[in-house]
């Protein structure tokens, strides 16, 4: 998968998280986007045929190639620590200009 389509997903959706099943990180980083009630599309890419185009892509997009590589209003926010680090009023402020809750 091209950089191109990965940017368009980024692109189309106000919050993503690109994600594996069986992560604890990813599962910790979608709790808290759900703890705050955000919309918020999910890439499981241990479960989609092109999973690890994706990650490559997105490792070219983002110098980032772990899992949850989390994206709010086209801005790349990093893993699930990352997340953490912001605090609930800075995440609901971010959440709420991409228009996720």
């Amino acid at each position: 998968m091209s950089t191109a389509k990965v940017q368009k997903i980024i692109n189309d959706n106000g919050v993503v998280v690109f994600s594996k099943s069986r992560c604890p990180y990813c599962s910790d980083a979608k709790g808290t986007l759900r703890s705050l009630d955000a919309e918020f599309q999910v890439l499981e890419l241990d479960q989609m045929s092109d999973g690890s185009d994706i990650q490559t892509a997105l490792q070219q997009l983002t110098k980032q190639r772990t899992v949850p590589n989390i994206f709010i209003n086209k801005k790349h926010i990093g893993g699930n620590s990352d997340l953490q680090k912001l605090s609930t009023g800075q995440l609901k402020g971010l959440l709420k200009e991409a228009g996720a809750i």
